[in-house]
């Protein structure tokens, strides 16, 4: 699908690391339709076959930080990390900084995904880019990784940081998860109390990384959000309109748990309101793909249309 954004770019080399997930796909292509060139960081014996059209690959490994700053090299002009973090926090810094130091001192871009559970629990309040983190235990560590690129700023990187909303569309991401789960169990499910989730269509997503890529200030923080909180039990009803089946209940928290682990059975159960009214209106991006609920019963999660 063509990008929403509105000027014409100068083409970049963009190191994409993370390019073959369901986030990086997308804004890989993105990347591409935009007259960029993109590199894909692979691990050792990964196929070039597998990598989108138009992208060539280097090798590098996350848990290797000497095999990344090689990776690196004086035409890349920006760095896109939307890797999944390891989870550990000393890989991830060790391979965070391994990133950075080609580009220090040179004003090239290294654009980091994090994701709105660095912020916690709503509280009743809307929380958009000034509020302070308050990690769920699933993400715990990244805000400190989020400092440790905001502040390469200081050293002369481009460094920017993009927190996304939970994204949906293209048939993936945690709506995918729901609509199996509803499958298998004969009901849409919401973990625990019904709550809100901040959702992002996958397509808007990429846009917000494109935009981010051609045109953020040094330190930028960007959330990508396009529905600030979006009922789950309504997220619930829709995804088991796409499974084919009627029923809407409740998850109890402990059973998730059992099933999906405690971390993240306990961020799906997170009720969070959160805005990008401060960075929506910068670099062109303007949300515009379907809303979830709409995604899911009449999109590409394979639902039949409603009556």
């Amino acid at each position: 699908m063509p990008t929403q954004l509105q000027h014409e770019p100068s083409s970049q080399t963009v190191l994409v690391i993370g390019a073959t997930g369901y986030i990086g796909q997308v804004v890989t292509e993105h990347l591409v339709a935009r007259g960029h060139q993109v590199i894909a960081l692979t691990r050792p014996g990964f196929p070039d076959s597998d990598l989108p059209a138009g992208v060539t690959a280097r090798v590098g490994d996350l848990t290797e930080p000497a095999s990344l700053g090689p990776a690196v090299t004086p035409e890349v002009d920006a760095v896109v990390n939307l890797a999944t973090p390891s989870g550990d926090e000393s890989v991830d810094s060790a391979a965070a900084a391994a990133l950075l130091a080609p580009l220090e001192g040179t004003g090239r871009a290294y654009v980091y995904a994090s994701g709105v559970w660095v912020l916690g629990p709503s509280h009743g309040s809307v929380q958009d880019e000034s509020t302070p983190t308050n990690p769920l235990d699933i993400v715990g560590y990244r805000p400190r990784i989020e400092q440790q690129v905001l502040g390469a700023a200081s050293r002369g990187v481009r460094s920017v940081v993009v927190r996304p909303g939970i994204a949906h569309g293209r048939a993936g991401g945690i709506p995918a998860l729901l609509v199996s789960l509803a499958a298998q169990h004969g009901a849409g499910l919401y973990v625990g109390e019904p709550a809100r989730w901040p959702m992002v269509h996958v397509e808007d997503l990429a846009d917000r990384f494109v935009a981010a890529v051609e045109g953020a200030d040094p330190g930028a923080l960007l959330h990508a959000v396009a529905e600030q909180g979006v009922d789950t039990t309504e997220i619930a009803a829709a995804a088991a309109a796409a499974a084919g089946v009627d029923l809407v209940r409740s998850w109890p928290l402990p059973e998730a748990a059992g099933a999906l682990g405690a971390p993240f059975a306990q961020a799906l159960a997170c009720d969070q309101v959160v805005s990008a009214a401060v960075t929506a209106g910068r670099l062109g991006w303007s949300p515009s793909r379907p809303g979830v609920l709409v995604e899911l019963r009449h999109g590409s999660y394979g639902a039949a249309d409603a009556a």
